[in-house]
């Protein structure tokens, strides 16, 4: 494996042990009548790739290293779909159709707003 192969691995793996012990503490920390750790992660997680990907495409300040570790590694271990539909199959029906009009609503939100800070910061 290349040296550049190494560090992007490295970064990705930094990231992704963040954003996995992130999740796990959000999950821990808020109520469990609810599903709001994972609904947190999603919605945080989704807003800032949003900032990852619109600032390479809009404003282009972030490293190349910085989108490894921010957004492949940190998001992608922090944001769930898996346990999203997991926890969602458990809930009462009502709560599980509130809980996916929220990731999914408050999820596009989010990634507009990362877009739209990646814009008004430039």
């Amino acid at each position: 494996m290349s040296s550049s192969r190494s560090s992007a691995f490295a970064l990705i793996a930094v990231g992704g042990f963040v954003g996995a012990g992130g999740r796990y503490a959000l999950a821990v920390w808020l109520p469990e009548t609810f599903p709001w750790g994972t609904l947190a992660a999603n919605v945080f997680g989704t807003f800032l790739l949003g900032v990852v990907l619109y600032d390479q495409h809009l404003a282009d300040r972030l490293s190349a290293e910085t989108r490894l570790l921010v957004g492949t590694g940190f998001c992608s271990s922090f944001t769930t779909y898996s346990t999203f539909a997991a926890e969602t199959v458990s809930l009462s029906p009502a709560l599980a159709a509130a809980n996916v009009v929220a990731n999914y609503v408050l999820g596009f939100a989010a990634i507009l707003l990362g877009r739209a800070a990646v814009r008004w910061s430039r």
